[in-house]
């Protein structure tokens, strides 16, 4: 738990001043009884009694911590409900996609998981398809269309080259039609479009889900697509597709083996506040998608819970003041 304004902290002065003044009252209430003894002050005396009378000062001094950590604003990260109203579906077609080691292909792989994922979300999400190979282009601007979705991730063909960078740019683009992105001169542009760059992971009403199986080979650094993103406050979740060693792919008189760059997209989740997943093999991509489905429809954030120490802190003070009033007939 952090809190907001821990300078407030000064004032839990007063709890050791409380407790004085409580204990300096008793002190006199007894060199009285012992002055004035009496029958009615017997009473008061008796074990049981003696120590009911410390609860409701109790409750109140409770209560007034409560109040005190509520006037320093605490914060603590909890689940609560995601706002992404669009999910871009970032797919990468490049020809090592063919390769089996993630049976039974793994694009056949990816695209099986993709579909469970969008049968899974919610269903006022709208989710878009972007593929990339050696360029970056929409398949499917953010729709509701279940039926549309599906047919758009099992179109996809295998072209050549990587363009990890150009596909993050392309989905950018489908989140903000009305934007142009470029690198390295993307901050530049997006100056001239008044655009002022935010904090990364703020923006919650769209998210990126990028999977690729190899490095990039043409186009724009991903990272440094990946600072275009987190500019806008738009999280990227990668997802690396593959396994450790790589895979050998052979063609008409060429072979070539193809390798995981889990640094880059590493980097490319942590700048955007997101989060990268490895998936060796079909069934992790499967379990992958599905913790994908959890990230985006209940959100961990850092959130204000200063209500809810108000709200203990009066409740103590009430029960205080009415167990006072019932036992004693007075107010503490």
């Amino acid at each position: 738990m952090t809190f907001l304004w821990p300078e407030m902290f000064w004032f839990f002065g007063v709890v050791p001043l409380l407790v004085a003044a409580y204990v300096l009252a008793l002190r006199r209430n007894s060199e009285t009884a012992v002055r004035y003894a009496s029958l009615s002050l017997l009473r008061a005396a008796m074990p049981g009694r003696s120590l009911r009378r410390h609860v409701p000062p109790l409750l109140f001094l409770l209560a007034v911590i409560g109040m005190l950590f509520a006037v320093a604003r605490p914060a603590t990260v909890i689940s609560l409900p995601s706002q992404h109203d669009v999910v871009i579906l970032a797919m990468d077609v490049s020809g090592s996609m063919r390769a089996d080691d993630v049976k039974p292909t793994r694009l056949a792989a990816a695209q099986a998981a993709a579909r469970a994922f969008v049968k899974d979300s919610p269903r006022n999400t709208r989710v878009g398809v972007v593929a990339f190979a050696g360029s970056a282009g929409l398949v499917l601007a953010p729709t509701s269309e279940r039926e549309a979705i599906y047919a758009a991730i099992d179109g996809l063909q295998l072209q050549n080259a990587t363009a990890i960078g150009a596909g993050l740019l392309a989905s950018l683009k489908a989140i903000f039609p009305d934007q142009e992105f470029e690198v390295p001169n993307a901050k530049a542009r997006a100056l001239r479009q008044d655009v002022k760059p935010v904090a990364a992971g703020t923006y919650g009403s769209a998210a990126i889900i990028l999977l690729t199986d190899g490095q990039t080979t043409t186009g724009p650094d991903p990272v440094d697509a990946a600072r275009v993103a987190a500019d806008r406050g738009v999280r990227v979740y990668t997802v690396g597709i593959g396994t450790p060693e790589g895979k050998i792919l052979t063609g008409e008189g060429w072979s070539i083996r193809v390798r995981l760059d889990e640094d880059a997209l590493k980097a490319v989740a942590d700048l955007t506040r997101g989060e990268y997943f490895f998936a060796g093999n079909a069934l992790d991509l499967k379990k992958v998608y599905e913790t994908l489905t959890t990230r985006l429809v209940m959100e961990r954030r850092q959130t204000e819970v200063t209500a809810l120490f108000s709200a203990i802190a009066t409740s103590l003070a009430l029960v205080s003041a009415a167990l006072s009033l019932l036992w004693f007939n007075r107010l503490l």
